[in-house]
């Protein structure tokens, strides 16, 4: 019996604990584009891109009216959305433009290429695409080889 796990599993999605409904939909849905699935009253919204049946929740069942977490505290420190390509991920830069969101910082990592922001709550996001698995650099014992490099944003948002 071996200890790895299965393979095939995949992390299927986020639920938040939220301040505001309305401020997290204008957010996930307003600027990035998510579609809301299905609503729970004033207390919980579920989120999906395409037809899924949801890739995050949100709730205030815990939270409404609360602050983020203090920082050098324990917690998510981001949840990473996966664009299928470089041009989607470029699209999604200039959503957050538009709307005047700040990036905390984005990288090529060599396998990927990622933005870093924080929603209204002050959750971490990662917003990234992956290169081709061929693609990625690999050291001389065939090792994937990720790296930190700062992302040229003007060259991803002419994408």
């Amino acid at each position: 019996m071996s200890n790895e796990i299965d393979p095939r599993v995949t992390i299927g999605h986020v639920h938040l604990k939220v301040a505001d409904i309305e401020q997290s939909l204008s957010f996930y849905c307003g600027v990035l584009g998510f579609k809301v699935v299905e609503r729970w009253g004033k207390d919980a919204a579920f989120i999906a891109a395409g037809e899924y049946h949801h890739h995050i929740g949100l709730n205030t069942w815990e939270s409404r009216g609360g602050k983020p977490p203090a920082q050098g505290s324990t917690g998510l420190y981001h949840a990473a959305i996966l664009y299928p390509t470089r041009a989607t991920l470029a699209d999604a830069l200039r959503r957050l433009r538009r709307a005047g969101v700040a990036l905390d910082g984005a990288a090529d990592h060599g396998v990927s290429e990622a933005l870093y922001l924080r929603d209204p709550d002050g959750n971490g996001l990662e917003l990234y695409w992956d290169r081709p698995r061929h693609a990625w650099p690999r050291n001389s014992g065939g090792e994937i080889a990720m790296c930190s490099l700062p992302l040229d944003l003007e060259a991803l948002a002419r994408e």
